[in-house]
């Protein structure tokens, strides 16, 4: 008993929020074993550790955690200690309960990391921490919903998906909506709602010339009437259709419409229709407790990937003032571009790609850099710097390239 209530202080002291039972022994008629499912059954958790003290026959174990099969596990071996001053060690043989359990657990399909203490050591949380950031983020994510304007912006392959495979393998619902949809919630938007916001961003974003005011009311409003449809919905992530929406029909980047989203609502956000680079971001943010940001390649180099993006990033990956610019594209009427700088340091890039109904994650580490000088051509003279990152890879670059996903990956 001291040994779980041990345990249990060490989760709580790290954040982990527990629904509980008392020490499980094994009785010969399995009351306790049945009591134990009986209160673990009492409130839903994302991830299940089986935590052994001692010796205990498998059967007991595999009765009580046979009923919460679909969870992902931690088998926990706690260690023993030496009780005297004469350094003799006192164990209750915890490892010989875990080694028992470890293979019957694998062949049984249970999905756990095996994770064992040292006597007169502190227990491995790192680990057990690391394994549980994956288990809640499988479990947020069946409860994740993308909201996405629009469909396949200009008419691209990469940014296309399967909705029944990606409900099944990795638990996310998409949904769409339409332009008109919002078109029309904003006619019935607060004008004093959008003079607040107006005057916020007047005040707080960085502006490098005078903007058109009515431009920005024009992007307040849409973003309002999008913000509604999020919080009825409650999407964790949203896409709009860019290209051949807003930009095509509109005549508005939607740049403005992404930062607030992104910087006000804490909504993970991607243009483009683009839904895996949506669930992407969902991983890799559920998993590090940011707001993973989308970046585009520009170039390959020999030892490094030149990567931006040519309208926005969220504040949580600027270094320094969210500083835009007043500019337009080819034919485009004004957008506001963000002009940030983007922090440098280790960082990873990300893709989530499928094949029929497989699916594969496609991740390199890197050391991003601050950029050259460089501009896109197309853009209003003088051209800008766009939010960007020269990130030099751990891995060979032609390596990297052979296996490119599409052209946006998230940065984290």
């Amino acid at each position: 008993d001291k040994k779980t209530n041990d345990a249990k202080q060490l989760l709580i002291e790290n954040g982990f929020e527990l629904v509980t039972t008392g020490s499980v022994i094994d009785d010969e008629k399995g009351l306790e074993a049945e009591r134990a499912i009986k209160d673990l059954k009492k409130d839903d958790f994302d991830l299940l550790m089986v935590c052994i003290t001692g010796w205990i026959p498998s059967h007991t174990v595999i009765r009580v955690i046979s009923e919460f099969k679909e969870k992902p596990m931690v088998l926990w071996g706690l260690a023993g200690n030496s009780k005297d001053g004469n350094g003799r060690l006192a164990t209750t043989a915890g490892q010989a309960g875990t080694t028992a359990l470890r293979k019957p657990m694998e062949d049984m399909g249970y999905k756990f990391k095996y994770v064992y203490d040292f006597p007169d050591s502190p227990s491995k949380i790192d680990e057990i921490i690391t394994f549980a950031k994956a288990a809640t983020t499988v479990a947020k994510l069946k409860r994740s919903k993308v909201g996405q304007m629009g469909y396949r912006d200009m008419r691209l392959y990469a940014t296309m998906f399967d909705g029944v495979s990606l409900k099944a393998k990795i638990g996310v619902e998409v949904e769409f909506f339409e332009m008109l949809e919002v078109m029309q919630r904003m006619e019935n938007i607060n004008e004093e709602k959008v003079h607040r916001i107006v005057e916020k961003i007047l005040k707080e974003w960085e502006f490098q010339k005078e903007p058109n005011h009515e431009s920005l009311k024009f992007g307040v409003k849409i973003y309002l009437a999008i913000k509604e449809k999020i919080e009825e919905c409650g999407y964790d992530a949203v896409s709009l259709i860019d290209v051949d929406g807003m930009k095509k029909l509109l005549k508005f980047p939607p740049s403005l419409i992404f930062m607030l989203i992104a910087n006000e609502l804490k909504k993970y956000t991607i243009p483009e229709n683009d839904t895996l680079g949506a669930v992407t971001q969902l991983i890799t943010g559920y998993a590090t407790g940011q707001i993973s940001a989308y970046m585009e390649f520009y170039e390959f180099m020999k030892d490094r990937v030149l990567i931006g993006v040519p309208d926005y990033v969220p504040i949580d990956v600027i270094d320094g003032p969210l500083t835009v610019r007043p500019t337009s594209f080819g034919k485009l009427s004004e957008g506001i571009l963000n002009v940030s700088k983007v922090k440098t340091g280790k960082v990873t890039l990300a893709r989530l790609g499928h094949s029929g109904n497989e699916y594969v994650m496609h991740i390199v580490t890197g050391t991003a850099v601050t950029p050259r000088s460089w501009e896109e051509v197309g853009w209003e003279p003088p051209a800008p710097q766009l939010p960007s990152l020269e990130v030099i890879l751990d891995t060979d670059i032609d390596d990297f390239a052979q296996k490119v996903m599409g052209q946006h990956y998230i940065l984290t």
